[in-house]
């Protein structure tokens, strides 16, 4: 490879690093957000309010999960490996991690959505309820993704064995 696509590779290695810091310092910030909303909580009366403001935290919880899923997954995949994503194993290894990470707070969003408009303001409902209609649709579409990426797998065995060698390195 020449020098001015080895620097371009480089920056954008740089570039991806910054932003791991970016996503894991969201997480921080919505660990401790979380942690004060619940303290707040369970100081107070133990009540409605306090039920509510627990379901927040735990909303806010999931979103931090995600930004630290998202955080590890990009330093994993483009920082720490010395290879592109072009492969198409790593790819459907790399989505796949992401989509877990998606359903699984999207699904937590609903059930706060849900609580919270039973409790606050009913008409809500329907907006909790079309999140909840996504987490399936996305669910759905993630188990197709994953039958079709069987059989891509099949046909290439030699690169899933690599992607297996690399996660052995992480470890």
């Amino acid at each position: 490879m020449n020098t001015p696509t080895k620097t371009l590779l480089r920056l954008f290695t740089i570039v991806h690093a910054f932003m791991t810091l970016l996503f894991a310092c969201a997480a921080l910030m919505l660990i401790t957000i979380a942690t004060r909303v619940g303290w707040v909580a369970f100081t107070a009366d133990l009540d409605q309010a306090a039920a509510q403001a627990i379901i927040e935290a735990v909303g806010l919880l999931a979103a931090a999960v995600v930004a630290l899923q998202i955080a590890q997954t990009i330093a994993e995949e483009e920082v720490i490996r010395d290879v592109q994503i072009s492969a198409p194993t790593r790819v459907r290894r790399f989505l796949s991690r992401f989509l877990v990470v998606v359903v699984v707070a999207l699904a937590i969003e609903g059930l706060v959505a849900t609580f919270k408009a039973l409790h606050e303001n009913t008409s809500e409902l329907i907006y909790a309820a079309g999140v909840i209609f996504s987490v399936g649709v996305l669910l759905a579409g993630w188990g197709i993704f994953v039958r079709f990426n069987r059989y891509a797998e099949e046909l290439e065995p030699e690169a899933m064995e690599e992607a297996k060698l690399e996660d052995m390195k992480l470890k």
